[in-house]
């Protein structure tokens, strides 16, 4: 069965009916290059905003814990529909079997912590000056919510987004990659049966727009949308940011990742060698937490290289539906020709391609990943190319590899392999990693519910998921109260009348 084929009967089967089909945006899986056919495209994003600024006016009026019930909800039916929406992501995303489970799993997790979150929507209780008063701060629903999510976590970060929102009383609005809306038609045919199980949520609190970038623009332009989460390039992420801002609007971009991994002579080079594979080639090098550049030390660039080498020229290419495939598709022709772009760059500027760089023939754009050792950090190092290119630099000094594990635009996810607590606290002090996640002893590819993820600088500094993350989605308001007959003034001011 071709992978189109199989991704129909998935869809029928989650309830996503013909009426999405008939339209003009061609959907093709990377896993065989095979047609779902053509999704119909959202003719009034206008009247989707319309009805979202109508439920919000009804969702704010619902008590937080009573919204959290319609999120937990969510969590049984993606629990009883787990595999074929995992099925799904791995048919129109082209990840393999265990990451598409993986990605849906992280969609329960998300669940399981907003509804917590919904019973925990703190404020201040403050101290007033004047006698008689107290004052206080609390979160308030914010208003509608624009979700412009990525290809390579289709369904994912949706989640991150959409639990969070609801929970904190505002509706959500999905404009999901043009590469990958079947997932996104899916999700909602899920949600729309929790919605149906809690009974009386309004008409219009979660809605999918199907369109390309034109349409995204609109509606990331729209005043009646207090804010915009999208995920995607630092290319796009500053158009949105500039349209936003000017309507002043809040805008939370997870953008670029140019992820870096620091090994030191005390590593254990057994795990590094794992965490390297798994974070260079996973996804097919198509995360934003991808590992692009390997910093060495120099006594034991050479030993690490050839036990890197020996494991990518075993690394099982292939069919993500197969058992045993570790390495899928790209996700189109584009994401192959971007690749063997960036790979002809390195050479260009000095490069040396140890192994991998090669097409696989066959169905679908799939690629052998490479590994290039630079002389140093030049040009197209300091690019992102969402493909499997592992960079690989040399230094003598730690503090060497930490400045050029920094001197890159992106700052988003980074890593030191090192048996030293020196070493180790140094990279997560204030002079150490300048990126919004730094682990050690851990590659810089996935994450946990539980902490807020995002990056700095071309990452675009917005946080999602856990932690306090959920503040981004309300807006806080200080509020005074007068319990007393007098009206004293604050700071000692009179103004008697």
């Amino acid at each position: 069965m071709t992978a189109a084929n199989e991704a129909k009967a998935i869809l029928e089967r989650l309830g996503v009916g013909e009426a999405a089909w008939g339209g003009t945006l061609t959907v093709r899986s990377p896993v065989d290059g095979s047609s779902a056919g053509a999704v119909t495209e959202t003719a009034d994003p206008d009247a989707v905003v319309v009805r979202s600024v109508a439920a919000f006016d009804l969702w704010k009026r619902v008590p937080a814990p009573r919204r959290g019930e319609l999120v937990r909800l969510l969590g049984e039916e993606l629990r009883a529909s787990k595999d074929d929406l995992a099925r799904l992501v791995t048919l129109e995303a082209g990840k393999i079997v265990s990451e598409g489970l993986g990605e849906v799993q992280e969609m329960i997790d998300i669940c399981d912590f907003a509804v917590g979150l919904s019973r925990q929507l703190y404020g201040l209780t403050l101290a007033s000056e004047r006698p008689g008063h107290h004052m206080r701060e609390t979160y308030q629903p914010l208003g509608p919510v624009l979700v412009i999510s990525a290809f390579n976590f289709p369904v994912a970060v949706w989640a991150w987004n959409a639990c969070l929102a609801l929970v904190c009383g505002d509706p959500v609005i999905w404009k999901p990659s043009e590469k990958t809306p079947l997932t996104a038609l899916a999700t909602q045919a899920v949600l729309d049966r929790a919605i149906a199980r809690f009974g009386d949520a309004p008409e219009g609190l979660s809605q999918v727009v199907i369109g390309g970038r034109e349409t995204g623009e609109r509606l990331a332009a729209d005043p009646r949308i207090p804010l915009v989460s999208a995920t995607g390039s630092t290319r796009m992420g500053k158009a949105v940011a500039q349209t936003v801002a000017a309507r002043l609007g809040r805008s939370l971009l997870e953008l670029g990742g140019n992820n870096a991994m620091i090994v030191t002579p005390s590593a254990d080079l057994d795990m590094a060698v794992r965490a390297i594979a798994f974070s260079a080639v996973g996804t097919c090098g198509q995360r934003c937490t991808s590992l692009r550049r390997l910093l060495v030390h120099e006594s034991i660039a050479d030993a690490l290289i050839a036990r890197l080498k020996k494991a990518y020229e075993t690394l099982p290419i292939g069919d993500p539906r197969d058992s045993g495939t570790l390495v899928g598709p790209l996700i189109d022709a584009d994401a192959r020709r971007g690749f063997e772009a960036a790979l002809a760059q390195a050479v260009e500027q000095g490069g040396e391609v140890l192994t991998g760089g090669a097409p696989v023939e066959g169905d679908g754009v799939y690629v052998r990943p490479a590994i290039v050792r630079m002389p140093f950090q030049t040009a197209v190092v300091e690019h992102e190319t969402f493909a499997p290119i592992l960079y690989v630099l040399t230094w003598s000094d730690f503090d060497e590899a930490v400045a050029m594990q920094n001197a890159v635009p992106q700052g988003l996810s980074s890593c030191v392999f090192t048996d030293s607590v020196r070493e180790a606290e140094q990279f997560l002090s204030a002079w150490g990693s300048d990126c919004g996640i730094a682990n050690v002893n851990i590659g810089p590819s996935g994450a946990e519910i539980g902490g807020a993820f995002g990056g700095e600088k071309d990452t675009g500094g917005g946080r999602e998921s856990g932690s306090d993350a959920w503040k981004a989605y309300m807006r806080r308001q200080t509020q005074t109260v007068n319990f007393s007959r007098d009206l004293p003034l604050a700071q000692g001011v009179k103004f008697e009348v």
